[in-house]
């Protein structure tokens, strides 16, 4: 029976991999001399990672209707995480070098740490400049086509040291993946690093020997580069470093130039990942890049934001869903997230994190595989940042007397970054009621982590329903809860 059902998975997904649609079945799975360890962040008592009781388990097998539940089963897994981390900036960088050093390792061991910490694992650095540096810059002179000039010294003073003290505090191991915003302004036709434009034809090649020449360049530096994304938001006209692509467009430079310079580079190892904008356009972008098989063969994965909420809707998480559904080969990788519009009056309020557990929930449970944020940390200001985008990250910098400022939003991912290890494979769970959503884990190491997000104004009594088996417990109101079962 099993069999069957795996090759009914093989046919409606394509293939037999840890990242499709259809859930893949273990041995079962028994709760038998285990206990659950409840870890909780909420808003009224301020309780942070607090460990507020350990919970025994009892026989259930029939939960009544009236009952709320979290039925989890270990039984059924699906995509293997690869990470969460967050974004090291020029932003963060020049920050965290204005801290003194007693500061600055408290930021790094609150980030990276695997036990003090929230274990960040996983990040993403800019090529060239983005609108959180201080200045616009290029690493070649302008009109170098042949990139002679190439020169990664800019990055030498803040950023690049800045990447190697994280990787120290995370053991020595951080996944990074490397995203432009712009090509230099010669190679577009708008003359501009800024403001839209397009990348000239003519600088097809150049463009793609550039992003070689950077992951060369960063390796020489001893910063390993895992992966790599075409284009920063491909259809959005910014007033900061900004480069415009169709699906189209974006596909035949993968297909052309992209894709086989990496081949021939020595870089095929590296993960393409294509579109890196919202959720909103996600479909039709993967849909046109990844039904043509010359482009599909060099791409690992699809990125996304989550600020289509610009146009005043809501999170478009079904468009992930069916996005994966239709192309399951593929990854799903989240490439960028903050919220917007910086204002110190709002930095301890809680709904900054409740984003961040709404949006982290559904996007594993849609099928995502890694999950990155934007800048790890910034100034009071919401900065630096040279066209006044001023944002807000989960640690904040206050530079005028050099106290670190953490905000819900570091707790809110560090329910997932701190419990759910890189290798773990997500395993089926789903909540009887809508008022409580979650996702669940079980790690490397056997243990089962299960996040479960209350954003009501009530209390809620459920069970952790495993197999016949419950362990009784409480979400308090706008809570997020680890729920560890070893």
């Amino acid at each position: 029976m099993q069999k069957k059902y795996l090759i009914a998975c093989l046919v409606a997904g394509g293939l037999l991999r840890a990242g499709f649609a259809c859930a893949q079945s273990k041995a079962p799975y028994s709760v038998a001399n285990k206990s659950v360890k409840v870890i909780v962040s909420e808003q009224n008592a301020g309780y942070k990672f607090k460990e507020t009781e350990t919970l025994k388990f009892a026989s259930k097998p029939q939960p009544a209707e009236t009952e709320v539940a979290i039925f989890v089963d270990p039984a059924k897994t699906f995509q293997t995480m690869i990470g969460i981390g967050g974004a090291l900036t020029d932003a963060s960088a020049e920050t965290f070098a204005k801290l003194s050093k007693d500061k600055q390792k408290e930021f790094l061991t609150a980030y990276y740490d695997k036990t003090k910490g929230i274990g960040y694992a996983f990040g993403r650095t800019p090529i060239q400049s983005c609108d959180f540096s201080s200045e616009s810059y290029s690493y070649v002179k302008p009109g170098d086509k042949d990139l002679k000039t190439f020169d990664i010294s800019h990055d030498k003073t803040y950023r690049i040291p800045f990447i190697k003290a994280a990787t120290a505090a995370a053991g020595g191991k951080l996944t990074l993946f490397v995203s432009p915003w712009s090509p230099p302004a010669f190679m577009k036709d708008n003359n501009d690093v800024l403001h839209g434009g397009k990348l000239k034809k003519e600088f097809d090649q150049s463009w793609a020997n550039f992003y070689v020449k950077f992951i060369k360049a960063y390796e020489k530096e001893g910063v390993p580069i895992w992966g790599l994304s075409v284009q920063n938001e491909p259809m959005a006209k910014q007033s900061w470093e900004s480069c415009m692509y169709t699906a189209e467009e974006e596909r035949d430079f993968v297909k052309n130039f992209l894709g086989p310079t990496l081949q021939k580079q020595g870089l095929a190892s590296k993960k393409l990942i294509v579109w890196d904008h919202n959720r909103d356009l996600l479909y039709q972008r993967a849909s046109t890049i990844l039904e043509d098989p010359a482009a599909a063969k060099y791409i690992w994965g699809i990125g996304f934001h989550w600020y289509e909420t610009w146009t005043g809707a809501g999170q478009n998480f079904e468009a992930t869903r069916r996005t994966h559904e239709s192309f399951p080969a593929k990854n799903l990788i989240f490439t960028e997230g903050c919220i917007e519009k910086f204002d110190f009056n709002k930095i301890n309020d809680w709904s900054l994190g409740e984003r961040y557990g709404l949006s982290m929930i559904n996007d594993f449970n849609a099928g995502t595989v890694a999950w990155t944020d934007w800048n790890v940390l910034l100034d009071e200001k919401g900065g630096p940042n040279h066209v006044g985008n001023f944002c807000f990250a989960p640690i904040h910098a206050d530079l005028r007397n050099g106290n670190l400022i953490y905000t819900s939003s570091y707790y809110y991912i560090g329910h997932f970054s701190k419990y759910i290890h890189p290798g773990a494979k997500r395993i089926s769970a789903v909540a009887s009621r809508d008022k409580l959503l979650t996702t669940a884990y079980q790690n490397p190491d056997g243990s089962v982590a299960v996040v479960v997000m209350n954003k009501t104004d009530e209390k809620i009594d459920y069970s952790l329903w495993i197999k016949g088996k419950a362990a009784n417990t409480t979400a308090l109101p706008h809570s997020i809860a680890t729920l560890i079962v070893q």
